[in-house]
């Protein structure tokens, strides 16, 4: 079975406010980041319950651990059905948490 992936807004302003982060000091980081974010994502199409719950109450509700040199990404998400996976948000593993 392979799921369909799907951004909210958030997710994809998360996306571009990386993007820029990077962007702004090393392109070709930006590039690697985005590639690195972009694979984990895909991974989610087939194996989404293989990744740790976000929540214990919760078992839909998950994370995706990116890594990217010495830190890396994570992406919160919610498996929504049979057929579809929502990326709730995004942030750099130093960030706080997320918004």
């Amino acid at each position: 079975m392979s799921y369909r992936v799907r951004y909210t807004k958030a997710a994809r302003e998360d996306l571009q406010r990386l993007y820029k982060f990077l962007l702004d000091r090393d392109l070709e980081a930006a590039r690697r980041a985005r590639e690195a974010i972009g694979k984990s994502i895909e991974f989610l199409c087939d194996f989404p319950f293989s990744c740790r719950k976000a929540a214990p109450d919760n078992p839909f509700l998950r994370e995706v651990i990116i890594p990217f040199g010495s830190g890396g990404y994570v992406a919160l998400f919610e498996i929504e059905d049979n057929e579809t996976v929502t990326i709730l948000a995004i942030r750099h593993q130093r960030e706080e948490d997320y918004y």
